[in-house]
C-alpha cells in the first residue's frame, strides 16, 4: 500500500497539487509562522497605501505594500501609568487600584492610542504634514518648559534628560501627535450650521408646553401569598441578583501619636546648640520704607503711549526732589496707583523677596536713602521711586525664638518616638508576618478585630478607603500576611491582617428566599399601578378628559403653563416624558405616563405647545449658539470619520502584551 501511494505522489499530478497547497500557505499561513511570533508590538495598525487604495488584504501585498503603524508595549505602559496617575490625583482616597487594573480599564486606554494611530496614518496617506516650525512653536508653549511665561532652554533639556527623551525624540513625539489631530481637527472646523438649522434648534431648546397631569400614589404593600414556583421561576430569571458580596474578617492594630507618652520638655543646651548650627534662619532681612508713584501705561502700548508716560514720569521726578516737593500729595494728585495713591504712595516695609515685579525691586535696593529715582519701567508702567528709610538686617537673638525652637524640638522628639514606635512595630512583625499578637504585646498596643465586611462596610477606621483596599488585596487575602503600616491620618497609622476570607458566592433560593418574595410583592403592586395609569392613558386617547378622569378617582389635577425643558415638575424624569410627547393636534392632547421614583405614576397630557421665540435673541447670543451647535456637529463629525477610518483599516493587538 506505502509503495502504491509513493508511486502515485511522484508525478506531475503532485507536484501540481503540491504547488496549489503552497500558494495559500504562502499567503495566509507563513505570516503567523515567520512575523507574528516575532513582533513586539502591543497593537498595530495596518492601511492600503494612497496610490493603491484597493490593495487586497493579502499577506504578501499587505507586509510589503500596505501602511502601518505600531503601538509598542512601552508606550502602552507609559499611558497606563500616566491614566493610573491623573485618576489617582482626581478620585483621591476613593481611587480604587484594582478596580483600575481590568481589562477594561487596559483596552479603552489602548484603543485611545490605536485611534491616534490610524488619524496618523490617515493624514500621511492624504499627505498632512507638519512642520518644523509648528513643532517648534508648540514646544514652546508647553508650561513645563517656561520660565517667566518664556520657554527656557536650559529647563527644556533637563526636563528632557529627567524623562529620557533626546530633543530629536521628543520632536518627533510631538510632530506625531499634531499630525494626528490634524486630520480631527480640520474635519470639527469645517463643521456649520445654517440660519435655519440655528432658529430651528433655537425654537425647540425655547420651546414650552402647557401640561396637566395627575399623580397616581405609590402602591400599597402586597401582602398576598407567593408560591414557591413563584419563588423558583424569579429566581432563575434574577439569579445574579442574589450573591452574597465577598467578605473579610480583619484584625489591626492602630498606632497613633496620640497614645504616646509626653515627650521631655526639650534641654536648654540642646536648644542654644540648635540655635547656633541654624542661625541663618533667624536673620531678619534688611528692609526698605518706599513710596511710589504710578504713571500707568499697558504693556505692548505703542512706542508713542510709552514715550508720553515715561515723559510725565520724568516730570514728576523732577517736581518731587524740588526742596519744598510734599511726594505723599504729588502722588494723590496722581492716582496711577488706586491701592498706594489714597495713602501718599506709601507701599510699607519692603523685602528683596521677590514680592515686588523685579525691576522695581532691584531699583529700590540700589537706591539710598532719602533718594528720588529716575523713571523705572515695570509691566504696570513707570514708577518714580521714593526710598523713604532703610532698616538693616539683623541677627535675631535666641530668647526671641526660643519657644519656637521648643515647639519645633518637641514636635521632632514626637515624631522621633512615633517612627521608632511604628519601626519596632514594623520589625517584630517581619520575625512572624502571619500574626499580629506578639508585636502588639510588646507594643503595649490592642488587637482588634472587625467583619466579617464586605467592601463598603464597616465603621471607624476599617471603613476609610485605604484600609479597605488593603483588605480586599489579593496579597493579604491569599497570604495571611500583615499588611505595611497604611497611613490613615497625621501620624496615625494602621496594620491589618485578614484572619478570614469569604469569596463571593451565589445566594441559594432559601437564602434569598426573603428578599425575592419582597421583590414579587414589590413587582406585583408596580405592576398595579402601571396598569392603572396605562389605563387612564387609554382612556385620554379615546377623548375622556383628564379632569373627569380625575374627579372620578377623587385625585387633584394639575396644571402648568409654559414648562420649559429640564424643570423637575414634579420631577426630571416627568419633564423629559412631557417633551417627548408628540405635538398634539389642534383641539387635541398628547396623553402620556411616567414613574416616579416612589413607585408611582405621573399621568399627563400635553394640551399646547408653544416654539421658542428666537427674536428674544440678540445677535450676539445667536452667533455664539451657531458656534456652539458647530462645535458640537464638529466633534460628531470627526467621531464618525474615525470610526469610518477604523473600519478600513487592520487592526491587530496582542492582549498577552497589555
Amino acid at each position: 500500500m506505502l509503495q502504491v501511494l509513493r508511486e502515485k505522489m511522484s508525478g506531475w499530478i503532485a507536484i501540481v497539487i503540491v504547488a496549489l497547497l503552497a500558494i495559500p500557505f504562502a499567503f495566509f499561513g507563513m505570516e503567523q509562522y515567520l512575523f507574528q511570533s516575532g513582533a513586539n508590538y502591543a497593537a498595530k495598525v495596518e492601511v492600503q497605501p494612497s496610490w493603491w487604495r484597493s490593495a487586497p488584504d493579502w499577506w504578501l501585498v499587505r507586509k510589503f505594500a500596505w501602511q502601518s503603524e505600531e503601538v509598542s508595549p512601552e508606550e502602552f505602559r507609559n499611558a497606563f501609568e500616566n491614566e493610573r496617575q491623573r485618576r489617582r490625583q482626581v478620585e483621591g482616597e476613593q481611587f480604587d487600584a484594582r478596580a483600575f487594573e481590568s481589562p477594561e480599564t487596559k483596552r479603552e486606554i489602548l484603543e485611545a492610542l490605536i485611534d491616534q494611530r490610524a488619524l496618523k496614518l490617515a493624514a500621511v496617506r492624504d499627505g498632512m504634514v507638519v512642520g518644523d516650525t509648528q513643532v517648534r512653536e508648540e514646544i514652546n508653549a508647553i508650561p513645563a518648559f517656561q520660565v517667566d511665561g518664556q520657554f527656557d532652554q536650559q529647563r527644556y533639556m533637563l526636563t528632557l534628560q529627567a524623562q529620557g527623551y533626546t530633543p530629536q525624540g521628543f520632536q518627533e513625539l510631538v510632530r506625531n501627535d499634531l499630525q494626528a489631530a490634524l486630520l480631527r481637527g480640520q474635519v470639527a472646523q469645517s463643521a456649520f450650521t445654517t440660519p435655519g438649522e440655528t432658529e430651528r434648534m433655537m425654537q425647540l431648546l425655547g420651546e414650552r408646553r402647557d401640561v396637566s397631569f395627575v399623580v397616581l400614589p405609590a402602591p400599597a404593600a402586597d401582602t398576598a401569598a407567593v408560591s414557591a414556583k413563584e419563588i423558583q421561576d424569579w429566581y432563575d430569571a434574577h439569579r445574579n441578583e442574589y450573591r452574597a458580596p465577598e467578605r473579610v474578617t480583619l484584625e489591626y492594630v492602630e498606632i497613633d501619636d496620640s497614645a504616646l507618652p509626653p515627650v521631655a520638655e526639650p534641654d536648654e543646651a540642646a536648644l542654644r546648640q540648635r540655635y547656633e548650627q541654624e542661625k541663618t534662619r533667624f536673620v531678619e532681612p534688611e528692609q526698605r520704607l518706599v513710596s511710589h508713584i504710578l504713571v500707568p501705561v499697558e504693556e505692548g502700548a505703542d512706542a508713542a503711549v510709552q514715550k508720553a508716560a515715561q515723559d510725565k514720569a520724568q516730570q514728576l521726578a523732577q517736581q518731587a526732589r524740588q526742596p519744598d516737593a510734599d511726594f505723599a500729595e504729588l502722588a494723590k494728585a496722581n492716582p496711577g496707583d488706586p491701592g498706594s495713591a489714597a495713602n501718599g504712595g506709601d507701599l510699607g516695609w519692603i523685602r528683596q523677596d521677590g514680592a515686588m515685579v523685579k525691576p522695581f525691586e532691584d531699583a529700590v535696593f540700589a537706591a539710598q536713602a532719602g533718594s528720588i529715582s529716575d523713571p523705572v519701567k515695570s509691566p504696570f508702567g513707570w514708577h518714580v521711586i521714593q526710598l523713604r528709610e532703610i532698616q538693616a538686617g539683623h541677627q535675631v537673638p535666641f530668647e526671641q525664638v526660643r519657644e519656637t525652637l521648643a515647639q519645633e524640638q518637641a514636635q521632632a522628639d514626637r515624631e522621633r518616638a512615633f517612627n521608632d514606635l511604628v519601626g519596632g512595630f514594623v520589625d517584630e512583625v517581619y520575625r512572624n508576618p502571619t500574626e499580629l499578637t506578639a508585636a502588639a504585646k510588646q507594643a503595649g498596643l490592642e488587637v482588634k478585630t472587625a467583619g466579617p465586611i464586605a467592601r463598603g462596610e464597616g465603621e471607624g477606621v476599617v471603613a476609610m478607603p485605604a484600609v479597605q483596599r488593603a483588605a480586599f488585596s489579593d496579597s493579604l487575602v491569599q497570604d495571611g500576611t500583615v499588611s505595611d503600616p497604611i497611613e490613615v491620618g497625621p501620624d496615625r497609622n494602621v496594620l491589618i491582617r485578614v484572619a478570614s476570607h469569604e469569596p463571593e458566592r451565589a445566594l441559594t433560593v432559601n437564602e434569598a428566599r426573603e428578599a425575592i418574595v419582597a421583590a414579587i410583592r414589590g413587582d406585583r403592586a408596580r405592576k398595579r399601578v402601571e396598569a392603572d395609569a396605562q389605563a387612564l392613558v387609554e382612556k385620554l386617547e379615546a377623548g375622556e378628559s383628564l379632569q373627569a378622569l380625575a374627579d372620578a378617582r377623587s385625585l387633584q389635577r394639575q396644571n402648568m403653563l409654559g414648562v420649559p425643558r429640564g424643570a423637575p415638575v414634579p420631577d426630571a424624569a416627568a419633564a423629559e416624558a412631557y417633551f417627548r410627547a408628540p405635538v398634539p393636534a389642534e383641539g387635541k392632547v398628547s396623553p402620556g405616563k411616567v414613574a416616579l421614583p416612589d413607585g408611582g405614576f405621573v399621568v399627563f397630557t400635553v394640551d399646547k405647545v408653544t416654539p421658542g421665540d428666537t427674536k428674544e435673541a440678540t445677535d450676539a447670543e445667536r452667533d455664539m449658539f451657531r458656534q456652539q451647535m458647530a462645535a458640537l456637529l464638529g466633534r460628531e463629525d470627526a467621531d464618525t470619520m474615525l470610526r469610518a477610518l477604523r473600519r478600513q483599516m487592520k487592526v491587530t493587538v496582542v492582549e498577552s502584551r497589555l
